[in-house]
């Protein structure tokens, strides 16, 4: 049975018995907390919680999930992967035990000809809790399963909780007995390896609330919550091999494909060696998990989930290089991929313009990378044996993989294929301080110093914040807290000092989506502050970071809360512009253009997307001719709320790197010109907008571009600035404005004729002065020596003199120093033809004894040096060392 196949059959199951089918959240999880969503319950975590309503009382998904914990250890077992799908089924306060172990029960064995799985009754297993008698009795009376094959396993194997307090409970796992070829018999309790017994679905009870919690083993049971969940995980890998009657998920149809091609590929065999089995075990699972990356909106990059990414892309790469490619091979294996994943996932087909050109830019630069961090992981290495420690320190191995992007996996796999150790703990460590400092910048701008825990209280306590700013610029609201990043709360603050404060109701929007906080200021009687920044620390909270400017804030004052309108138009002006910019790009240059991140501020907006090279000079125009035409056309802006599904079948764009609840907004500008899912402030029609300039075009890494522009009156300064450079440039020119390109190239041409008249000259010059200086060269022992310091040379022009000099001495061994004054400083060559070397002389002892005159030092080969100093005034005095060293060298 194919995978999509059980897919289709484990959604249309739950679907018939009252289950809302929920389409998968994307791999970037909406717990910032977690850098991809590692299971199927996180979607679900609100309403499992009681944080939020579920909008359904029971539920199904099929889950795209990514782990990476343990990625060295993928392609070495035949468990680990890192990307997978995981079915769940969910009750919210619905059904509990005796439903979810009926459900499941009758997918699993129900006939594969209505509908089921069709796995044999007699090969099934559960484990429950050890006192789970309710769990225990279910499964005998509703699945008629013997008792002999109903065991009770501790906590560390059917208690789940979150590791934080809250709700917790029991589970029960199924098992799958493969026979007696993979092991003896005892069931699950005995089977610790899961060889035999294999888990293929987790049923979870969630019936108490614990706090106290110390580990996985250790909390307290506070008592029963008020609604009981069910939350269930089926790992659909799992099944597949099961049901395809294979191994392992390698071996499955999704993945296997591009096993089967990454060894054509290397004119290798599957299956005849372990160390090439692993290798192409990784490829397939790196190849398909880059795919899904890359689809749900992740770009490779240096830092989370982008590095992850890079991480999981380059060691398919080197696998296959490991394996005898050198060429490219990802345009070989990720099609393959596509089509093996694209009957469960069809958007991977659509986008795979897009997901192949950044796919493919990320090996290109690594290739280049491979070959830069070899020679420098060389060096490296040597130096290390040099100094008689065969190890590479963690300062060492950070440096390759921050400066030049080496991966620490690549540069252990190198260093143990050498018999060099790598200092890994102190790398991890150096690792840890990077992350832990972008955390707390990013910690600390949500939050500012200030326990999170502090405003999930005040959310506890009030509920959400009662968020006005799509329909006001003003609100009288009530302080309910001020919190102080010096201590969680403070009942009263005043002039100069900065608090965060949270209101009952406001009109201020929270940063986000990539538009800037509002502006504006609290009034109360006596007393005023201005608003420097909004934030929502956690969901559904807006925190305020005020400069009280006059009397005294308490806790419980009403005040006014407004908005600067000024400010607050700007910034729509700036944030509808870039969905305009953003319409105009896929214009212009194709649906693969997609928007990766933005940041609009009032004025300003910069925008990056998907595209590999830089822009064109007609293609800036034409995206800003088309830009500036939507806005000329005075399109309607327009805000609508509906269903993911239901925004995605009308053709709104949802933006990589966001998360998005089942209701979501879509913005329409000119209807499906541009129709975007946003959850930022809009003009009302894009004339609004005014003035839109581009300003500049960058990359912004392998497969990303970055655009700016200025908005509104800011565009209009901008164009004015230039304006009046072309008018001044015109003035001082004497030129027509519209003739100034021609007068400019004019004139270029001529400065480099006459450049190239000045570099003739000096090589006339030069010549002479070889020859002059040459013909006064003096006999040291049998050396012809030759010192001399023609002013105004820099460093390559002295060079050139000093080997053109050694070249007119080839009769005799010859030594050529020479120094150079340019612009205060001292520049220095050392040359010496092959008869000098043979007399033992070197060009490095040269310049050396030369440099300490000047205050400078250089070096070089023993043919020729160079160096310089700071020291203009010591030029004789370096000449003379450097005919001493001669001498000295020769026995004089």
């Amino acid at each position: 049975m194919q995978t999509a196949e059980i897919r289709r059959r484990f959604l249309e199951h739950f679907a018939q018995r009252g289950h809302t089918v929920v389409p998968s959240a994307s791999l970037i999880s909406p717990d910032p907390s977690l850098l991809f969503t590692v299971a199927g319950m996180v979607p679900f975590i609100p309403y499992l919680t009681g944080r939020e309503p579920a909008p359904y009382p029971r539920a199904t998904s099929v889950q795209k999930c990514v782990r990476t914990l343990d990625i060295e250890e993928v392609g070495k077992t035949t468990r680990h992967g890192t990307f997978f799908q995981m079915n769940g089924n969910f009750s919210f306060g619905d059904y509990f035990k005796d439903g979810a172990i009926q459900h499941a029960w009758e997918l699993i064995t129900g006939r594969v000809e209505d509908g089921g799985l069709g796995f044999d009754p007699e090969q099934i297993w559960a484990t429950v809790y050890l006192d789970d008698d309710e769990a225990a009795d279910a499964w005998h009376r509703i699945a008629g399963l013997p008792k002999e094959r109903i065991q009770r396993l501790g906590k560390a194997d059917n208690y789940w909780h979150t590791g934080a307090p809250g709700p917790a409970g029991p589970c029960s796992e199924i098992y799958i007995d493969r026979g007696p070829e993979f092991g003896p018999d005892g069931g699950p309790a005995v089977d610790t390896a899961g060889d035999r017994f294999l888990e293929i679905w987790n049923l979870v009870f969630m019936q108490y609330e614990i706090d106290e919690v110390r580990g996985k083993e250790e909390f307290r049971i506070l008592g029963e919550l008020p609604k009981k969940n069910i939350d269930t995980g089926m790992g659909l890998e799992r099944v597949a091999y099961l049901l395809q009657g294979v191994d392992n998920m390698y071996e499955i149809d999704e993945v296997a494909p591009v096993l089967r091609r990454a060894a054509e590929l290397a004119g290798v065999t599957y299956g005849r060696d372990h160390e090439v089995d692993v290798r192409l075990r990784v490829v397939a699972d790196h190849v398909r998990s880059g795919l899904m990356l890359i689809g749900d909106g992740i770009t490779p990059g240096n830092e989370g989930r982008g590095y992850i990414l890079r991480r999981l892309l380059r060691r398919a790469v080197r696998s296959m290089k490991l394996l005898g490619i050198d060429e490219a091979t990802l345009p070989e294996l990720l099609p393959v991929s596509r089509d093996a994943m694209s009957a469960s996932y069809p958007e991977l087909a659509t986008d795979f313009a897009r997901i192949s050109a950044i796919a493919y830019a990320e090996e290109e630069a690594f290739r280049r990378t491979l070959s830069a961090g070899t020679t420098l992981f060389d060096t490296a290495v040597k130096q290390a044996r040099a100094a008689g420690k065969p190890a590479l320190s963690g300062d060492q191995a950070f440096s390759l993989h921050d400066t030049y992007g080496f991966p620490i996996d690549v540069t252990l796999e190198m260093a143990a294929e050498q018999g060099v150790t790598v200092d890994e703990e102190g790398f991890r460590a150096l690792m840890k301080e990077q992350r832990d400092r972008a955390r707390a910048d990013a910690r600390a701008k949500r939050t500012g110093s200030v326990d999170v825990a502090a405003y999930r209280r005040l959310l506890a306590e009030h509920g959400p914040t009662d968020w006005q700013a799509y329909d006001t610029l003003r609100t009288d609201s009530r302080v309910l807290a001020l919190v102080s990043e010096s201590e969680e709360d403070a009942a009263t603050t005043g002039p100069g000092e900065i608090v965060r404060v949270v209101l009952d109701r406001t009109p201020f929007y929270a940063e986000s989506g990539g538009q800037v906080a509002d502006a504006g200021v609290l009034a109360w009687d006596g007393g005023r502050a201005e608003v420097i920044d909004v934030q929502r620390p956690v969901k559904g909270l807006v925190a305020h970071q005020v400069r009280v400017l006059e009397g005294e804030l308490r806790e419980g004052a009403e005040l006014t809360a407004e908005v600067d309108y000024e400010w607050r138009l700007s910034a729509c002006q700036a944030h509808s512009g870039t969905h305009v910019v953003h319409a105009a790009l896929r214009q212009v240059l194709g649906p693969q253009a997609l928007q990766s991140g933005s940041y609009n501020r009032p004025g300003y907006l910069r925008l990056d997307f998907a595209w590999q090279g830089a822009l064109s000079r007609q293609q800036r125009t034409d995206i800003e001719d088309v830009a500036n035409a939507a806005v000329r056309a005075d399109h309607k802006v327009t805000a609508s709320y509906m269903t993911l599904p239901e925004a995605q079948a009308v053709g709104a764009l949802a933006l990589f790197g966001e998360t998005y609840g089942e209701q979501v907004r879509v913005v329409e500008i000119g209807g499906p010109w541009s129709r975007e899912l946003c959850g930022g402030t809009h003009v009302r029609g894009s004339a609004q907008i005014g003035t839109l300039a581009l300003t500049g075009e960058s990359s912004v890494g392998s497969g990303s571009r970055r655009v700016e522009a200025a908005v509104g009156l800011e565009g209009f300064r901008y164009l004015a600035r230039e304006r009046d450079l072309v008018r001044q440039l015109a003035d001082l020119l004497k030129s027509p404005q519209d003739g100034l390109v021609e007068r400019v190239s004019g004139m270029l041409a001529r400065l480099r004729d006459v450049d190239k008249e000045l570099a003739e000259l000096r090589a006339q010059q030069s010549v002479a002065a070889a020859g002059q200086l040459a013909a006064a060269a003096k006999d040291v022992d049998g050396v012809a020596v030759v010192t001399g310091s023609p002013s105004g040379l820099n460093g390559g022009d002295l060079r050139t003199l000093a080997l053109d000099v050694r070249g007119r001495l080839s009769d005799r061994p010859a030594v050529v120093l020479l120094a150079s004054e340019a612009g205060g400083k001292v520049a220095l060559v050392a040359a010496l033809n092959p008869a000098a070397l043979e007399r033992g002389l070197s060009a490095n002892d040269v310049l050396r004894a030369a440099a300490a005159p000047v205050g400078g030092r250089g070096g070089g080969k023993t043919d020729i040096a160079q160096g310089g100093g700071t020291d203009p005034a010591g030029i004789p005095a370096a000449l003379q060392a450097g005919e001493q060293a001669v001498a000295t060298a020769t026995g004089r």
